[in-house]
């Protein structure tokens, strides 16, 4: 039996993270920029190379990012106050022929630190094989991935009182909450999660409170002013291979759970930032789907699709995930399989992409779209104002008010040649800035737009000398600038003037 854990270790094992600087930004200045991104890349060469001449900290940027063996000796002079003993008892390292002349010692677990937004913190979690081979087991902590980092950088940071991280995994998520909300609960199902969580908030010096238990059950009852989760959303059968990512629920029955339930854990005017999937299914629109999972009055919705994956690709991607060779007989037994499965309930694709909820008392609103374009700004912030956009549409009539054009929005004119020289074929606004919304227009709403002045005419007046001008039915050409002041207040391309 174990006389030490990884969370009786913590207080000595930050003393001595501190005391190396294993931090990013000492790593970034201590490798150098083209080092640091071979790391990045899980190119160990460069980096061992580098490390040569960094004595301790050189010593656990081996151990744990490279996930090498290193001497047992240097390794306990990088972790002093901790002795090896303590580590391999802890299951923060492990080794072989500790009687011999020169033990080597590695690392058990991933440790590495990450900037969250207000600093350093550390992140334990399970090895991913991604520089030694390593089979995924069906506990298995995945990391910091790309899907966490994108939820990160998605997921609306104002000051809340209380956040949930449901599905907490490795608990970057909860880091993250720590640097916004007062109060943070973590939960899930894989004890080993919320025992490697516990002592990353240790590691930390962080107060969160962690529960264990599937979905929503350790906070039955319970609700906060935001939810975020990474869950285990992965489309497939309803078995469950490996708990980080298989929810046991079929096809993407994980998604339609969090969608459908999330709103009733949240306060009033809660927000919720989650990660999804939802099957593409022949002959169906998926936006109608996702919208048969919310509930017809109390929520305002949005989801952006990302990402769009056929069956072959998806299931491919996941094998390579779970450590599995797909030219492997049994990995390949599992494919076809997986594959059938798909193919049985007519998915011709697997979307991916994030949905945000807010808590209200009004009917439901969804807008799904697509968000397949690059951007570079954080969706977070954007979440929070297409929600108090939509709140001021519903208490106001566009038609009666003033507007204004987002500074970043700049109109443009596409021109082809033609047999007469140049012919314009579209005309369209584009946001310059956030996830760079471009919205098609005709001529009239081209004036329209150019003729809102915060000091100016309201809508209706500018309808009126329009339709004068034009020869139009007022009362068509209103009802058309309704739908396309709606649609670009929506995407914030206009703004409206507020006293």
């Amino acid at each position: 039996m174990r006389s030490e854990t990884l969370l009786s270790i913590t207080p000595a094992l930050r003393e001595a993270l501190l005391r190396n600087r294993f931090d990013t930004g000492t790593m970034l200045e201590a490798l150098g920029p083209e080092v640091h991104a071979a790391l990045g890349r899980s190119e160990p060469v460069p980096v061992r190379r580098a490390t040569r001449e960094l004595g301790d900290l050189g010593v656990l940027i081996r151990l744990f990012l490279l996930a090498d063996d290193c001497p047992a000796g240097d390794v306990a002079a990088a972790l002093t106050p901790l002795t090896i003993a303590q580590c391999v008892d802890a299951g923060l390292l492990e080794g072989e022929n500790f009687d011999s002349e020169n033990p080597l010692v590695r690392a058990a677990v991933d440790l590495r630190p990450i900037d969250v937004g207000d600093g350093d913190r550390w992140v334990i979690s399970d090895l991913d094989g991604g520089i030694r081979p390593k089979k995924a087991t069906a506990d298995h902590v995945l990391g910091v991935g790309h899907a966490s980092l994108s939820l990160l950088q998605a997921t609306p940071t104002a000051k809340v009182g209380s956040v949930l991280d449901l599905g907490t995994g490795c608990g970057i998520q909860a880091l993250h909450a720590n640097t916004y909300a007062d109060s943070v609960t973590a939960t899930d199902i894989n004890q080993r999660a919320v025992d490697l969580t516990a002592a990353t908030m240790a590691l930390n010096g962080l107060d969160v409170e962690l529960l264990q238990g599937s979905w929503f059950e350790p906070v039955e009852g319970r609700t906060f002013d935001q939810v975020v989760a990474n869950p285990p959303f992965v489309v497939g059968e309803a078995r469950v291979h490996h708990t980080y990512r298989d929810s046991g629920l079929d096809l993407d029955g994980a998604s339609e759970l969090m969608i459908s339930r999330s709103i009733d854990y949240l306060n009033p005017g809660g927000t919720a930032a989650l990660l999804a999937s939802w099957v593409h299914i022949e002959g169906h629109d998926w936006r109608s789907r996702i919208a048969s999972w919310l509930p017809a009055h109390g929520v305002d919705a949005w989801v952006v699709q990302r990402d769009v994956a056929d069956p072959a690709l998806y299931v491919g991607t996941w094998l390579k995930d779970g450590g599995q060779d797909p030219r492997d007989p049994e990995s390949a037994s599992r494919a076809n399989a997986w594959l059938d499965h798909l193919e049985e309930a007519d998915v011709e694709g697997v979307g991916f992409g994030f949905v945000f909820l807010r808590r209200t008392d009004s009917p439901t609103d969804l807008m799904a779209e697509d968000l397949m374009h690059g951007f570079s700004d954080p969706l977070g912030a954007e979440a929070l104002a297409y929600f108090d956009r939509l709140a001021w549409l519903r208490e106001h009539d566009v038609l009666e008010e003033r507007f204004v054009l987002d500074p970043d929005t700049a109109l443009e004119r596409v021109y082809l040649p033609g047999d007469e020289g140049w012919q314009q074929v579209v005309t369209r606004v584009h946001r310059g800035n956030g996830p760079h919304w471009q919205h098609e227009i005709d001529e009239l709403g081209a004036a329209l737009l150019a003729g809102l002045r915060a000091d100016g005419l309201v809508v209706d007046e500018l309808v009126e000398l329009l339709a004068a001008a034009n020869g139009e039915d007022p009362d068509q050409l209103r009802e058309a600038v309704v739908t396309l002041l709606v649609s670009l207040v929506r995407h914030g391309l206009v703004l409206p003037v507020t006293n």
